[in-house]
Formats: structure tokens, C-alpha cells, sequence
């Protein structure tokens, strides 16, 4: 008896010291406030206590983060207005919380004309009034500003203003945090490119929340899941000459990156913001060479590099063709030896816009932006069937005359229009192009063509918003972005079928995507496009004589007649060898 007293005596402790333990350990949690408007409150959703992204903040913290919403919808910053934030019950309750950390996501509200025409003067010292409110508080409070979510065109009086006031907001906000030493968490950068989340333009749906948090929990915690490299750094890559080269990549928060190249070593240390990124100098043409790349927990080796040119090849189907179908294109893939100074990263589609109805799965994944994958492979008998036409006899003549290594990017998708190509920036601030967005799939600016393949492709499509690889700007944000940090010697292309039905349009949008694409990677590399087919159709006269007279207005560039050397009644010619060997000659 006295024994079993001893165990309850025991047992009775151990139970103690756990309450205990337990207790002092949430009364030790990290305190985290989020401040914000409907973004953060969660409106819209059923339960926003369940839905919200503070809500799913916390479960991606942990039980030593102690999470709270105070968003308030409707809320606005600047204190002059008729709900500002700073006269809500919940800035109250967040004061009164005093976390050690506060998330604050405001500013969606003062793009209102009641509020942003009268008072934008004051949103600095507004804000940084805020900050101090916490600061005064706490003075060990880290302070962290979200960028806004994005918006969208369908929003009412985006045109009018909305549009331009949301940047004249978004802009100045790494400046605020600059200025008052607080972080600054992107929160804008992951999100506006998936409008297909966002239904009435302004409100996230929980997939949206859902990234909202986890960009939130990756800056706090700086775990960004370790090291990481861009799409086009992989083995087999070839680097542009004559060029300085930058090796760039993703690591958690402060982490040291040691590269090595071509016999030198260079050290990096990642930014708060996971990003790292190493210059080596200009290098002639040669290689292979290897590139190592090492943290603390992990190590990538890149094999077969190259120094070489770098040509990014885009457009629909005729550059999309394959050698295997181009004239005499069988035999002389039979004829194919190995040639490891022509390297391809063929960026191919998961589904084709062929007349088939997409699954569910290809749904999802085009919404994701995850439509196209690929790496470098380098010409061999193999696969050499798989090689494009035009880029694949584009490289090989400038490697054979040149005497250096080519690499082709290929980034093609069959009939997509130009306006799949511009990215979303660049339309939105376009008063023409801007009206391309809206309700795309019932646009009378869109090819009808273009609107019945898409609509047989998603047919099963449940999203009103879902995107598909003929949507304006999906090919460059699911595409081209990927390359934009690699450096090129330029651009050939061989696109417009899918837009002769408005030549005047697509006169406005040439000279938009090249702008856009030199700004994107900020060079003025050289443009080289090829003139529509030879095929008897109505409007094509029109609109190859406009294609001929932009390659005097857009800086340069050069376009290549082919209309000679084209099918008179087959839009897709299959004599691409000549084709791509003036394409060559013209570069």
C-alpha cells in the first residue's frame, strides 16, 4: 500500500512539472499581430477565424508562435479619412496584445479617389506614425510591411485611376520600411501573376491565402527551403560570351554560398529576402567547365558548361516545328552525330492547344503556371528528332561559321497570340492593350480561333478565371520570366498567324514585347522575327507589309522574308532548313 502511495506521490509530480511546463510555455510564445484590412481580416470566407491568412499563419508557425487577426475590412492608413485604421477596435486590441511581432498589410483602401486624390501627401508620415505607435509600445517589437496583393483590371475604375494609385502606394513602401528600419515582406510578388485566385479582382480565395502565409512564415523564419537554383541552370547549359556572367540562386535567410568556377572561388551570402548572386567576369568562348555551388547543408555540381551565344527562340506552331516534319527532316535526323557545341532547352508544353478537352490535372497545373518544364540536352543521334526545326538549323549554322558554341532556348506554344507573350505590367499600363484582359475569353480583340480552341480546352474548367497558354501574358509568366536573369545574345521569332484578324493591334503590340523583353533583361539585345507565311488568306498581304514596316520603327531588329519559300495553302511550310539558315545569315 505504502509503495502504490509513493507511485501516485510520483505521478502526481511528473503531472505538475508538465502543467507547468506547458503552461510557461505559452505564456513564452512568440506574440505575432497581424494588422491589416478585409486581406488580412479574411472577408468574404465562411469562417475567418479558420480561413483567414493569420489563421493559416499559425499553423505553419507552431504551437511557440501565438497568432492573432486584427485586420479590420474596409480599413484605410491615412488617418484623415473616414475609417482609419488607427480608430478601429482592433488596432486597440493589437496594441493592447503588444507582440513581439507585427505583420502589417494596409494601403488597398486609400487607392480609393475619396481618399488617395485628397490626402496621398500624408501616407508616409501616416504610416510611419503607425510604426511608432508599436515601436512606443514594445521598442523590441520587429515590425514587418507587407506589399499589397495585387489588383486586377476588372476592378472598377482601374482605368480611371485605381490602376496608377495602387503603384503610386506599392512603390514608396520599401522606402517606408527603409526609412524605419522594419522589414519588408513581398507579399504582391507571388501572387500577381495567378489572377485565376483573385474572382472579384481584389480578395484572395483561400489558395491565395494560403501563399499569402506562407511568404509570411518564410520571412519570419527565414526558412526558405534551402539552396535552390533558377530554371536554366542546370547541366549542359551554355553561358553567353563576351559577357559578364552572374551565377544566382535561393538559400535560406544568411546563409554563405561558395561558388566555384573556372578555377576561381567566390563567396555570397544570401539577403533576408533568400536571394544570393555572384559576378565573374566576361569570358571568351570554351569550355566545358564544371560550376560547383555549396552551402552548409547541401552541394550542386553543374557539368558541361559552355561558353557560348545564347539565342532565345519563341513563337506558335512554324517555330514549335519539329525536324523529324520538316522537308527531307527524317533523313537527316538519321544522319545526326553527336554535336556538343549545339545545346537545346526546349521549355516544352504539358498539354498542346490541339481541339481536346484538358483534364482536371492539366487544369490545376496551368493555373499553377507549372505548363512548361524542361532542361538542357545537348544534339545527339538520340534525339535529335526532338529538336525545332528552325532553332535546331538557326544554331547549327552560326556554330559552324562562327566557330562557337550555340545553346537555343525554345519557349513556343501553336497558336498562341502576341498578347500571351507581354507581361501583365506592361497590358495593364497600355491604355489600348489594357482591355485585353477583361473577360479574355469573350473579348472581341482576341482571334475567334483562338477563344473556340480555347474554349474546348476548358471545357471542364470549374474557375471562371482559369488560365490557359492563349490567356494575355500567361506564355511570359509561365514561360519567359524563367529566363529573363540568363543572360542572351538575342531573340528570334516566328508568331502572328493567331492575330491577323486585327493588324492594327498587333502593329501596337510588336514594338510593346520588345520593349518589354529588353526591359526584362535589361539589355538591348537585337530582334529578329520571320514574316507570316505565303498561305492565300485574306488579310495576311495587310499584315506582312505591316511586319515590314516595324522592323524600321523597333530598334534593332530585322524580320526575314519567307513568304518565297512557303505553301500556298498549308500554313505550317515544312521547308524550315532554309528558313532558318537567312534567319542565321540576317543575324
Amino acid at each position: 500500500m505504502k509503495r502504490f502511495n509513493i507511485n501516485q506521490f510520483l505521478l502526481s509530480c511528473i503531472t505538475i512539472i508538465c502543467f507547468g511546463q506547458r503552461l510557461l510555455a505559452q505564456k513564452e510564445a512568440i506574440k505575432i499581430a497581424c494588422i491589416g484590412d478585409s486581406a488580412t481580416a479574411g472577408y468574404l470566407y465562411d469562417n475567418s477565424d479558420l480561413e483567414s491568412y493569420p489563421s493559416e499563419l499559425q499553423s505553419l508557425m507552431g504551437e511557440k508562435y501565438d497568432v492573432k487577426n486584427f485586420g479590420n475590412s474596409g480599413a484605410m492608413l491615412l488617418k484623415n479619412r473616414y475609417k482609419p485604421y488607427y480608430k478601429t477596435k482592433e488596432f486597440t486590441d493589437a496594441i493592447a496584445f503588444n507582440p513581439d511581432i507585427a505583420i502589417i498589410h494596409l494601403g488597398l483602401n486609400d487607392t480609393d479617389p475619396r481618399n488617395w486624390s485628397n490626402f496621398k501627401e500624408e501616407f508616409d508620415a501616416d504610416y510611419s506614425w503607425l510604426l511608432d505607435i508599436l515601436k512606443n509600445r514594445n521598442p523590441a517589437v520587429k515590425i514587418y510591411i507587407c506589399s499589397m496583393t495585387p489588383i486586377f483590371n476588372e476592378l472598377p475604375r482601374f482605368k480611371s485611376g485605381i490602376r496608377d494609385w495602387y503603384w503610386q502606394i506599392k512603390t514608396p513602401t520599401t522606402n517606408i520600411a527603409k526609412a524605419n528600419r522594419v522589414g519588408l515582406i513581398d507579399i504582391y510578388e507571388n501572387l500577381y501573376s495567378r489572377p485565376d485566385l483573385f474572382p472579384a479582382a481584389l480578395h484572395p480565395t483561400k489558395e491565395g491565402t494560403a501563399i499569402s502565409a506562407k511568404t509570411v512564415n518564410q520571412n519570419v523564419t527565414q526558412d526558405f527551403g534551402g539552396l535552390k537554383l533558377p530554371t536554366a541552370f542546370t547541366d549542359n547549359m551554355v553561358l553567353q560570351r563576351n559577357q559578364p556572367m552572374v551565377i544566382s540562386g535561393s538559400a535560406n535567410g544568411r546563409t554563405q554560398v561558395e561558388i566555384t568556377f573556372n578555377q576561381q572561388k567566390k563567396n555570397a551570402i544570401t539577403d533576408k529576402y533568400r536571394k544570393w548572386k555572384v559576378p565573374f567576369p566576361a569570358m571568351s568562348h570554351g569550355g566545358p567547365y564544371d560550376i560547383r555551388i555549396q552551402s552548409k547543408e547541401k552541394t550542386i555540381i553543374l557539368k558541361n558548361i559552355l561558353i557560348g551565344d545564347e539565342w532565345f527562340c519563341s513563337g506558335q506552331f512554324n517555330m514549335a516545328f519539329q525536324r523529324q516534319n520538316s522537308k527531307d527532316g527524317n533523313s537527316e535526323v538519321k544522319k545526326t552525330i553527336k554535336n556538343t557545341t549545339i545545346h537545346l532547352f526546349n521549355y516544352r508544353n504539358l498539354r498542346k492547344t490541339d481541339n481536346t478537352v484538358w483534364d482536371s490535372t492539366t487544369l490545376s497545373k496551368t493555373n499553377q503556371l507549372k505548363l512548361f518544364s524542361g532542361n538542357w540536352t545537348i544534339c545527339e543521334s538520340t534525339n535529335a528528332k526532338e529538336f525545332l526545326a528552325i532553332a535546331y538549323n538557326f544554331g547549327k549554322k552560326n556554330a559552324h561559321d562562327e566557330n562557337v558554341p550555340n545553346s537555343l532556348i525554345e519557349v513556343t506554344v501553336g497558336g498562341s497570340p502576341i498578347e500571351s507573350w507581354i507581361d501583365r505590367y506592361t497590358l495593364e499600363h497600355d491604355d489600348k492593350a489594357v482591355d485585353l484582359l477583361t473577360n479574355w475569353r469573350k473579348s472581341d480583340f482576341i482571334m475567334p480561333w483562338v477563344i473556340e480552341r480555347a474554349e474546348t480546352n476548358l471545357k471542364n474548367d470549374i474557375n471562371l478565371k482559369q488560365r490557359h497558354s492563349c490567356d494575355p501574358c500567361y506564355n511570359y509568366e509561365a514561360g519567359v520570366d524563367d529566363f529573363t536573369k540568363f543572360p542572351i545574345k538575342g531573340v528570334i521569332r516566328y508568331q502572328s498567324e493567331s492575330n491577323t484578324h486585327n493588324i492594327e493591334l498587333c502593329q501596337h503590340l510588336l514594338p510593346l514585347l520588345v520593349k518589354n523583353w529588353r526591359k526584362a533583361w535589361k539589355t538591348d539585345f537585337p530582334f529578329y522575327y520571320i514574316q507570316l507565311s505565303g498561305i492565300d488568306r485574306p488579310s495576311w498581304p495587310a499584315l506582312r507589309d505591316a511586319q515590314n514596316r516595324l522592323q524600321k520603327i523597333i530598334p534593332k531588329s530585322g524580320m526575314l522574308v519567307s513568304m518565297d519559300n512557303d505553301d500556298s495553302i498549308n500554313v505550317h511550310q515544312i521547308r524550315k532548313k532554309e528558313v532558318a539558315e537567312r534567319l542565321a545569315f540576317l543575324a
